[in-house]
């Protein structure tokens, strides 16, 4: 659940198209993480979902009609226009894209489209053929000219058969771009780097060293930090993760693939979190063929892998303007203290210390409970909160931060 989308205003278009269903499960959606919806309807909506099935999704009355013989002097399209924080339309019909872009307001919808001082987020959603044909195309330049924010339609079998660009984006997608729309862009114009998941130390060819990180903390800050402005970057080890909707993603095995990976990235980033949970040692040998069981004892001996995060604090000061550095610390005991002591050793200008005895935070769990120290003395406790709101509250610091130092 995101705070951003909590008691906000969303007005949300629906036009004629048969991916009208899953707006259904997006309204849910919005209105489990606190925000207010208001369905609008356009006459073709009509015929793949009723206004009904709005209504008891939404708990408000649903439009349709430009004039009603209800409430005539609120003059819907005045009213609705002002009082949202957000208009998203999807699915987006060719049709209604065309109404947009040359400022017709001949329906309820496109006239509080055009009336409207609110952010706009369309999602097109149409066969393959009308979505790629040149005068759809010019009209979805136009409206991302008019500032209104464009999610890309997904690829894939549509239900006419025909198989191409035009499916309704994922609603993890949409969340995303709702949000970002909806957030400060405190971090625009910065480049991200972020570090997250296990590393993968193999032994033979199907086994390995491993740890019991997900990537979820990892993840949360990158998309936190992608719906605040930020170009971000994000190299990832193995897990079953979305990516996030607009980062860069890097996929890594072994602790020595995302050392090179990060130090090829290095001299871009403005601000660098080391959330990875990275593998200290690696085996010394790697046999060829498995290896099999037997009444034997089996030794492996290992070798210490690179230390990314202590190499980054070394070469930090080279740079005329140094990254900010952002490591995490997963700790079962002196939380503080150990934290402060890897903070110095590191260089490091925040760290984020989490207890993994916790059974609600740490490893594999959708929450944390952390502590957020910096290098001049600060210290914050975080209580028990979604990974996605404690990356939240982790960037507001650092923000805050980089904003004093400026």
């Amino acid at each position: 659940m995101s705070p951003v989308l909590e008691n906000k205003k969303i007005v949300c278009g629906i036009t004629g198209s048969i991916a009208a269903y899953k707006v259904c499960d997006w309204i849910r959606s919005l209105r489990r993480e606190g925000a207010e919806i208001t369905a609008v309807l356009t006459d073709s909506a009509t015929e793949f979902v009723t206004p009904l099935t709005f209504a008891a999704l939404t708990g408000k009355p649903v439009y349709r009609k430009m004039f009603s013989g209800q409430n005539e002097e609120r003059i819907p399209h005045i009213s609705l226009a002002r009082g949202c924080d957000l208009i998203l339309v999807a699915p987006a019909t060719a049709q209604t894209i065309s109404r947009f872009a040359h400022g017709m307001a001949d329906d309820l919808l496109a006239a509080i489209v055009m009336a409207t001082e609110a952010k706009v987020v369309i999602c097109p959603a149409m066969n393959s053929r009308m979505y790629l044909h040149p005068a759809t195309q010019e009209n979805i330049g136009k409206l991302k000219e008019y500032g209104y924010l464009v999610v890309e339609p997904d690829c894939g079998m549509m239900a006419c058969g025909e198989e191409g660009p035009g499916r309704l984006p994922e609603w993890n997608q949409v969340r995303e771009a709702i949000i970002s729309t909806l957030t400060p862009q405190t971090l625009y114009g910065k480049t991200v780097l972020v570090t997250a998941g296990p590393t993968e130390e193999p032994f033979d060819p199907v086994r390995f060293i491993g740890n019991r990180s997900s990537g979820k903390m990892g993840y949360a800050m990158a998309a936190v930090a992608c719906q605040m402005g930020a170009r971000v970057i994000l190299i990832t080890g193995p897990g079953s993760l979305p990516a996030p909707a607009g980062v860069e993603l890097v996929r890594v095995r072994t602790a020595e693939e995302m050392y090179m990976e990060v130090m090829s990235r290095f001299d871009t980033a403005d601000i660098v979190v080391k959330a990875a949970a990275v593998s200290d040692f690696r085996p010394a040998e790697i046999s060829s063929q498995k290896i099999k069981k037997t009444h034997e004892k089996i030794t492996l001996q290992l070798i210490q892998n690179r230390d990314i995060l202590q190499k980054l604090g070394e070469i930090k000061n080279r740079r005329i303007n140094p990254p900010l550095l952002i490591g995490f610390a997963a700790e079962s005991d002196h939380l503080v203290e150990y934290g402060q002591e890897k903070m110095q050793k590191k260089n490091l200008d925040f760290i984020a210390v989490n207890d993994i005895t916790a059974a609600d935070s740490g490893f594999a769990v959708d929450t944390n409970r952390i502590i957020l120290l910096d290098r001049q003395g600060g210290q914050i406790e975080f209580p028990l909160l979604s990974k996605e709101e404690t990356a939240r509250r982790i960037w507001g610091r650092v923000v805050s931060r980089a904003d004093r130092s400026t």
